[in-house]
């Protein structure tokens, strides 16, 4: 009984944000050039359903999405390893990823624009300089946090680099 008065209440809020955005629309408040309104896109997405191009765009954006991610992802994870091996390099850099963790990233979207054109690859960019960032941040944090008495018994066992790194640093990381 308590979850679903819990959902009802959960819905009830879903229903007046739509409701109080549509009346914002109507009297001019929020430009509906700039955030649209529920009407016009309820309007759109059945006319999207009516052409047949719904699925088409929503599978475009899917491996957009995907397809960056993972690619942000794995760049982020390289760069991440090659700092916390390099820790010199680490120290040389470090201002600059602050810097640009800090930044604003969707102010990059002209720039990129400019440059690369507005088309898919421009999208793709831009989602992987959002997501690299941050993530290579927390998974260098994250390999830094590794206890150092296991890599002090790692070293009297003369375990290489690569052998702390897959055996030790990886998986103990709290990502």
């Amino acid at each position: 009984m308590k979850n679903k008065k819990i959902f009802i209440i959960q819905i009830s809020i879903i229903i007046i944000f739509l409701i109080l955005w549509e009346l914002l629309t109507l009297i001019n408040i929020v430009p509906t050039f700039l955030f649209s309104s529920p009407k016009l896109i309820l309007k759109t997405i059945i006319s999207l359903i009516k052409d047949g191009s719904l699925l088409i765009h929503i599978y475009i954006t899917l491996t957009e999405v995907i397809l960056s991610f993972t690619l942000g992802i794995a760049l982020a994870f390289i760069i991440a390893i090659i700092l916390y091996e390099m820790p010199t390099l680490s120290k040389i850099l470090e201002p600059f990823f602050t810097m640009l963790n800090s930044m604003p990233k969707v102010a990059l979207g002209p720039l990129l624009i400019i440059i690369f054109g507005a088309n898919k690859m421009t999208i793709i960019i831009m989602a992987i300089l959002i997501n690299m960032i941050v993530s290579m941040l927390n998974i260098y944090n994250g390999l830094n946090e590794c206890n150092q008495k296991y890599i002090k018994i790692m070293n009297i066992f003369h375990a290489t680099k690569y052998q702390k790194l897959k055996m030790l640093v990886i998986p103990q990381a709290k990502m």
